[in-house]
């Protein structure tokens, strides 16, 4: 009997010495809690958050390289010289809209001859930012396309733009809502000027007329030999849209100006 159990007994440590070792585990060891869920929930959820961020910052950059290849076509159409920077430092003219907001820019820059007219049109924007109750800040922009165009006078600063509630309600405070003759122009257009004569000198019938037929959708300002032009943002396959506006704009200057205003 003790050479029995002697014999199984080496025969269960030769057995023993002899059975495969388990491989090495080189993947990653997954636990479950108690919820059934993985430990690799989180990883999940930053690579899920990085490839979202890396698609939006892909989507950003086709944008804006599919406008830039749009403008560049569009100046080549309309024998325009393009430039995707400002290089006239146009963001040192006083006009009132590139006054507004905590910060600005210019972008994507045509200009030429444009039926015999000198046009210079481009990207506009700027930025308010604001304050949450955390003491975290954001940005807010506002987007347009702006040409600006030559007017052979000494023009006062004024300003037409489309009637809102707002400039309504800034109406009734300052009273400087120019009035003229014809009450749907008035209902349809806020105009301000620093020369009321001048106003009126440059806001004939036919004037009126050519606004409200076509210029509802944008603003305009005149200020010394120049006026602009602004809309809201568009296509660069649509920019000669623009600045047909900006040539009608000026088309319709009365001669009188001219004459009361020489530049």
């Amino acid at each position: 009997m003790p050479i029995l159990v002697t014999g199984l007994t080496i025969a269960g440590v030769v057995a023993k010495k002899r059975s495969p070792t388990a491989p090495p585990d080189f993947g990653p060891t997954f636990t479950v809690d108690q919820g059934g869920s993985f430990s690799a929930l989180p990883i999940l959820l930053v690579l899920g958050f990085a490839l979202v961020a890396g698609l939006i910052v892909y989507l950003s950059y086709a944008a804006k390289k599919r406008r830039r290849m749009g403008f560049i076509q569009m100046a080549a159409q309309q024998h325009l010289t393009y430039s995707e920077q400002d290089p006239f430092g146009l963001l040192g003219y006083p006009f009132s809209i590139f006054q507004r907001g905590d910060g600005r820019g210019i972008e994507h820059v045509v200009h030429g001859m444009w039926q015999e007219i000198n046009v210079v049109g481009f990207d506009y924007w700027y930025y308010q930012e604001s304050t949450d109750s955390k003491g975290g800040t954001s940005r807010t922009y506002y987007r347009f396309d702006c040409v600006l165009v030559p007017v052979q006078a000494a023009c006062s600063r004024l300003t037409i733009e489309r009637e809102n509630f707002l400039t309504r309600m800034a109406d009734v405070l300052s009273f400087d809502d120019i009035q003229f003759e014809s009450e749907q122009f008035n209902d349809t257009f806020n105009v301000k000027a620093e020369d009321k004569k001048f106003a009126n000198d440059l806001i004939d019938a036919r004037m009126m007329q050519w606004l409200l037929a076509g210029g509802s959708d944008y603003a305009f300002e005149v200020l010394g030999n120049r006026a602009m032009i602004v809309g809201p943002k568009i296509d660069p396959a649509a920019f000669p849209q623009l600045l047909g506006v900006a040539r009608g704009f000026v088309d319709h200057v009365p001669r009188v100006v001219y004459s009361l205003y020489p530049g």
